[in-house]
Parts: structure tokens; sequence; C-alpha cells
């Protein structure tokens, strides 16, 4: 017979804030998160209702926008928050469903040090080829 004793961790919350740490919640210091399987039904203005409630946001822009006359399966938004720790935050609303889709949460450090309108502007141009 074992005499195995379980003693439960008595670590406080990690460097995430949550316990026993586990990271940094991968964010890298970038302010903006690219929000992808968005339904095309979900507006620019519903879209900074939801993410407006994790910080101030400094930018916000849904590709392709509100008046395309596209047909749109599904949407792309990019959000720059004022300070990184919104973006962070934003990222635990991955598999959140909104409207009809479950969202997918992700930093973009590709923008880190330019626009978002910058990074459409990319997006587009590779979409035209």
């Amino acid at each position: 017979m074992s005499n195995t004793t379980v003693v439960p961790s008595t670590a406080g919350p990690g460097p995430s804030g949550g316990p026993g740490g586990g990271g940094g919640g991968g964010g890298g210091g970038t302010e903006v998160i690219q929000v992808t399987n968005v339904s095309p039904s979900a507006s620019s203005e519903q879209m900074r209702t939801l993410f407006g409630f994790l910080g101030k946001i400094d930018e916000l822009r849904l590709f392709p926008p509100d008046d395309s006359p596209l047909p749109v399966s599904s949407r792309v938004c990019f959000v720059k928050f004022h300070d990184a720790d919104s973006a962070v935050v934003a990222q635990h609303l991955t598999n959140t469903v909104f409207v009809d889709r479950a969202l997918i949460v992700v930093p973009y450090a590709e923008v880190f040090h330019g626009s978002i309108k910058a990074a459409v502007k990319k997006i587009l141009l590779t979409h035209e080829n």
C-alpha cells in the first residue's frame, strides 16, 4: 500500500493573472486583434459594442465593410485597443457565439507599428490576384 500524500498547490496567481500562471496569454504586447468567422449579418457598430466593454477602442475595421454590395459568407474584423491588456482579454472571447458564429480572436502583431487601414489594404491587394 502506498503512502502518497497529495498537497494542494499554494502558488498564487502567475504572470497571466490566473491560478498558477501558464504564460502571459500570448498577447506579445500588441494592441491589435484579428477577429475571424464573423457573421455576415454583424455590423461594425455591433462589433464596437461587443469589444468596447473590454477597453477603449482606437480603431475598428470590418472587412468587407457594412455597405459592401458583394455577397459575403464570413467577415474579418480588426480592433485596435488603446492598451495591450484589453487585446489580451479580448482573446478570451474566442469560441464565443456572436450572432450565429463562434468568433476566433487572435493577436495581430503584423500591424503593431502600423495602422489597421494598412493591414486591410494588404488584404485587398492579396485578394485581387
